[in-house]
C-alpha cells in the first residue's frame, strides 16, 4: 500500500472559489479556508442556507451555468469543487457531470487552471475496494446511478488540461478531526476505511498549495 504526505510546498493566502459550499463537507471547506487566511467566494442556489457562510462572498445561482461560473471565477486563483447529490437508486444523476463540465469551460475562458475536485470511493479504478457492505450492499443498492455520474464527472476532469486533483474520500464521518490522513494510490491491500469530513478538508485545501497528487486520483482515509 502507497501512502503520502498532503504536501503543502507554498503557503500564500489565495482567492479561492468553492462550489457545493452549503454542504457538510463543504461548509468545512469555507469555514478552514478563511481560517488559513484565503479569500473565499462561493456559488449556491439558496441564500437562506448560505447567509452563514459570510465573510466569504456569495453569488446566488446555478452550478450548472457556465455564465454564472464565468462571473465568479474572475480574479480567482483556484477552485473547489465540493459537490455532491444525494442517492438516486432509481432515478439517473446527471448534476456532477453537467456542472463539472460547465466548471471546466468557464475556467478555461477565465484562464483559472487549479482545480480540487472531490468524488468518492467507488469511482473510476477504486470500484470495489469500500469493503463488503459498501461493495455489495450500498453501493449497488442506492449509489450506483450517483457513481455513474461521478465517473464521468472524474472522466471531465481528467481530460481537462487543468491542474487538476481528484480527491476520493473513504466512508464520510461527521466525527472531530483524526488528526492522520492517508493518501494511496495503490489499492490493492485496501478493503475499506472511513474519514471525517474535517480532515477531508484540509487535504482538499492542502492540494491547493502541493503537487504532490497533481492530475492523480489519491483515494484518502484515515
Amino acid at each position: 500500500m502507497q501512502n503520502s504526505e498532503t504536501g503543502t510546498a507554498r503557503h500564500a493566502p489565495m482567492k479561492i472559489l468553492v462550489l457545493g459550499a452549503t454542504g457538510p463537507t463543504g461548509r468545512l471547506i469555507v469555514r478552514q479556508a478563511l481560517d488559513r487566511g484565503h479569500d473565499v467566494s462561493a456559488v449556491a442556489r439558496s441564500p437562506e442556507k448560505a447567509k452563514d457562510l459570510e465573510p466569504a462572498r456569495l453569488m446566488i445561482g446555478d452550478v450548472r451555468d457556465e455564465n454564472v461560473l464565468r462571473k465568479a471565477l474572475k480574479g480567482q486563483d483556484a477552485v473547489i469543487s465540493a459537490l455532491g447529490t444525494p442517492a438516486s437508486p432509481f432515478r439517473e444523476v446527471t448534476l456532477l457531470s453537467t456542472a463539472t463540465r460547465a466548471l471546466v469551460n468557464a475556467m478555461k475562458d477565465e484562464h483559472v487552471s487549479r482545480l480540487v475536485c472531490i468524488t468518492g470511493m467507488g469511482a473510476g479504478d477504486s470500484v470495489g475496494h469500500g469493503g463488503f457492505v459498501f461493495d455489495k450492499l450500498i453501493f449497488p443498492l442506492l449509489l450506483r446511478n450517483v457513481y455513474a455520474d461521478k465517473n464521468r464527472q472524474e472522466s471531465i476532469v481528467s481530460n481537462s488540461g487543468l491542474e487538476w486533483i481528484l480527491v476520493r474520500p473513504s466512508v464520510l464521518n461527521d466525527k472531530p478531526s483524526h488528526g492522520s490522513i492517508r493518501a494511496i494510490a495503490d489499492l490493492s491491500d485496501f478493503h475499506g476505511g472511513s474519514i471525517s469530513r474535517h480532515d477531508v478538508a484540509t487535504f482538499v485545501l492542502d492540494q491547493l498549495q502541493s503537487d504532490a497528487w497533481l492530475r492523480r486520483a489519491p483515494l484518502i482515509t484515515s
